[in-house]
């Protein structure tokens, strides 16, 4: 049964056992499957994944200059450390940091 609470495309449900609202997850395999359909359709040469796609979410919000603490969050970790493994991949100078100055070029 759906909470009234809800809102938007996140639903949540509660628990007719023991009466915990919690959000509505799908199967990861079956995430892995429509990914893995839908990269088969496509002639990439490359292999990829949902792993894959994680792996470039984080970078891609860094670059665009979302907050690591708010990464952190979206990717469900726990240590500030496991995020800022994704700023290794980050080229624009100093731990990711791009100059104020280069955006007037």
């Amino acid at each position: 049964m759906p909470c009234p609470t809800s809102t938007g495309p996140t639903s949540r449900s509660e628990n007719r056992r023991n009466g915990d609202i919690k959000r509505h997850h799908r199967s990861l395999s079956a995430l892995q499957k429509v990914v893995k359909r839908a990269v088969d359709a496509t002639d990439i040469p490359t292999s990829a994944s949902c792993h894959a796609l994680r792996h470039a979410f984080a970078p891609h919000l860094l670059k665009r200059g979302t907050d690591i603490r708010t990464v952190q969050e979206l990717l469900g970790h726990q240590e500030l450390r496991t995020t800022q493994v994704y700023t290794h991949v980050l080229q624009d100078g100093p731990a990711g940091t791009r100059s104020p100055l280069a955006a007037l070029t």
